[in-house]
């Protein structure tokens, strides 16, 4: 799994090699984990620096109401907001943390004040801007 979470373009017999089997057990593991769920797709990893896209906002997302109505509208309308990479609920002073990637500050601002601020529910944001990524996974 490790060596598929940092080239899921491996062949099956390189990947065979790296773990000491043949090529026709690792293909059928493959397959199975595919089909459990547990392999859920392979995709491009992108540099978003190169792209254009190294604004890296982190904001703290306040709701009005919490009640599982709210919360699913929330959820559902956050999918549809392009620049909102990652949004998971917390269990803290604030409901949601979401990852937001522009291409600058003043883009940032703009998706602040016409898509986040008015996701469903939204009483209140705090915004923490990354200076540099330490450590990220794709």
């Amino acid at each position: 799994m490790r060596v598929l979470e940092t080239d899921g373009r491996i062949p099956a017999v390189e990947l065979a090699r790296r773990v000491g089997l043949s090529k026709s057990p690792v293909q059928a593991r493959l397959k199975r984990l595919e089909a459990q769920g547990v392999i859920t797709g392979y995709r491009a990893v992108l540099d978003h620096v190169r792209m254009g896209e190294a604004h890296v906002a982190f904001v703290e997302v306040k709701l009005s109401d919490t009640r599982e109505a709210a919360l699913q509208a929330f959820n559902r309308a956050v999918l549809a907001v392009p620049e909102i990479e990652e949004c998971h609920m917390i269990a803290s002073r604030f409901d949601y943390l979401l990852k937001v990637r522009t291409t600058d500050i003043q883009a940032y601002r703009r998706v602040l004040a016409e898509r986040i601020s008015a996701l469903p529910h939204v009483a209140s944001t705090s915004t923490y801007v990354a200076m540099e990524a330490v450590k990220e996974t794709a």
